[in-house]
């Protein structure tokens, strides 16, 4: 059975629905990666998913600043509130959030939206999303008389201020109403606009690979929010490109780019006919893309994983028996090495999508200079030029 794919998602400037025109990748800056992408080389590959981003950005007094948002996956785009998927939860490393996650692991299944926001934006963004639920449309059979919405976070306290709960009702729901197929923003969009990785600006990045197993061809897609790793370990297609940058990068007094107590979300969806066994060993798979790429999941870093497969549109929580389809395990030898492959490649697209940025207090992150990361790539023999 062939995949078709179409494609995904919208980009924000400040709390705007703006197109990133100049979004820039990896690969345009020639950095070689494994594995043939989809046509958007984005999780919107997947058939059905939609993408949508929501950023707030805005300066207050006395040198406060909002840069923060709010990112909506939708596994089966506008159908998602009433379809579930087979879906798979791990946690690599545990010093964060993803909530509805033990009914993922319970049930099988993930029901709804997966969103995404900053650590302590989770509540705002769990009782918006329920809200948007009861009120998006058509009940399924349960009547919605209960629902376990997946929020995941990671921390932008550095650029943003977040203890003033900046993200609302409205930037959830905005999200989710700008879910779109097509082309996803990355870096400093949405639950990204204040993330930091490996000591560089940082964000939202996305990859997707098409891989054959003897039933035919399926996608896997990743989206990242990217917030972790220190600066000396960072590698990029292998090359260990953070013990090479030497562009000289002033830091305020409180950061130090080589203490990694930040974390990473990673959501992987595919096409491929899976059950929820099978989902939770692609996604642990994920952390061997992230592992390619310089994290040592530290203590202080909330590395968190949630997949799905939009395959078996007939699944349900309720209702009589029913008949799904399984790729069987001797065939998910390529699923596994796809997730692995996008996953390293989303992240690295988050890091090269990522502008300077200025923040609360008046703190600045400087993104990776391409023209020395393609440079150092240069120098190790890993450009393709």
């Amino acid at each position: 059975m062939k995949t078709q794919i179409i494609a995904v998602a919208i980009a924000l400037l400040p709390v705007s629905s703006v197109a990133q025109d100049d979004l820039m990748r990896a690969r345009d800056l020639g950095i070689p990666f494994e594995g043939t992408p989809g046509p958007l080389n984005a999780i919107t590959d997947v058939v059905g998913v939609t993408v949508g981003h929501e950023t707030i950005m805005k300066d207050l007094e006395e040198g406060g600043a909002v840069r923060t948002g709010v990112t909506a996956i939708l596994p089966r785009g506008t159908e998602s509130n009433v379809k579930p998927s087979f879906g798979a939860y791990f946690s690599l490393n545990g010093n964060g959030e993803m909530t509805g996650s033990h009914w993922i692991e319970e049930s099988g299944m993930l029901e709804g939206p997966v969103m995404i926001t900053n650590t302590h934006s989770v509540g705002a963004v769990h009782d918006a999303t329920i809200r948007w639920r009861v009120e998006a449309g058509e009940s399924d059979s349960s009547g919605f008389w209960w629902s376990l919405p997946v929020i995941a976070e990671t921390w932008d306290g550095y650029l943003n201020d977040i203890n003033g709960f900046h993200v609302k009702t409205e930037h959830a729901h905005a999200a989710l109403k700008n879910a779109k197929s097509g082309r996803v923003a990355e870096g400093n969009v949405g639950g990204g606009t204040g993330m930091i990785c490996h000591g560089f600006k940082c964000g939202i990045g996305t990859s997707s690979r098409v891989v054959t197993v003897p039933d035919g061809d399926f996608t896997v897609g990743v989206l990242v929010q990217a917030n972790y790793g220190t600066r000396d370990t960072l590698r990029v297609a292998g090359v260990p490109v953070g013990k090479h940058i030497t562009r000289d990068i002033a830091y305020a007094d409180d950061y130090d780019p080589n203490r990694e107590v930040g974390s990473i979300i990673i959501v992987v969806g595919t096409d491929a006919p899976l059950l929820p066994h099978q989902m939770k060993r692609v996604i642990r798979r994920a952390a061997m893309g992230l592992a390619r790429n310089g994290s040592f999941a530290s203590n202080g870093s909330g590395d968190i994983f949630v997949a799905f497969s939009t395959a078996n549109e007939n699944v349900n929580q309720s209702g009589p028996i029913t008949s799904v389809e399984m790729i069987s395990n001797d065939e998910m030898g390529p699923i596994f090495l796809g997730t692995i492959q996008a996953t390293e490649e989303a992240i690295i697209n988050a890091l090269v999508a990522a502008k300077d940025m200025t923040g609360h207090r008046g703190r600045t992150v400087k993104a990776i200079d391409h023209d020395e990361l393609r440079q150092v790539m240069r120098d190790h023999n890993r450009l393709n030029e």
